[in-house]
């Protein structure tokens, strides 16, 4: 197999989310794979990311306001009705790159209203608004991969 060949393969790999690539040419193979180190919170890191900076602690303790904010911001759900994702997958807003949003902040809907579509193993899957309402808060960012049960929108 080409050299040049192969270096493009490593260029397009760290270019996009791919994790592992392998072809076969005739008798020739090449796997490419990309590992990775799983960092405190969670979080994935690139052999070929940056090494992430240091932590700078804050000195002050946070306040019991501060702390009623933050658990409020962790629980949509103290903001209004929460639209979850069904499925593991890609969150698009539109039904393709050139077409207008479902829906936007501040849109009213209906129950069965096609809110987005989430892609999940190159399968299309429209999701419904479960409840009629105003939508408050889009929590995803359009191409976002998302996980099960994961809120996506709040109706108020």
């Amino acid at each position: 197999m080409d050299i040049r060949k192969i270096k493009k393969l490593i260029e397009l790999i760290e270019e996009s989310d791919v994790e592992e690539l392998e072809i076969k040419e005739g008798d020739d193979s090449v796997r490419i794979s990309r590992r990775r180190e799983q960092l405190a919170g969670g979080q994935m890191m690139s052999h070929y990311a940056p090494a992430p900076q240091p932590y700078q602690a804050d000195p002050t303790p946070p306040s019991a306001a501060d702390a009623a904010a933050s658990k409020a911001e962790a629980d949509p759900s103290s903001r209004g009705h929460v639209i979850k994702s069904p499925m593991v997958g890609t969150f698009y807003e539109a039904a393709s790159p050139t077409s207008k949003a479902f829906v936007t902040e501040g849109q009213t809907v209906k129950a069965g209203d096609v809110v987005c579509i989430i892609e999940a193993m190159k399968m299309m899957n429209q999701i419904e608004a479960d409840k009629s309402g105003t939508i408050s808060e889009i929590l995803v960012e359009n191409g976002q991969p998302v996980e099960f049960d994961q809120p996506l929108f709040i109706i108020t």
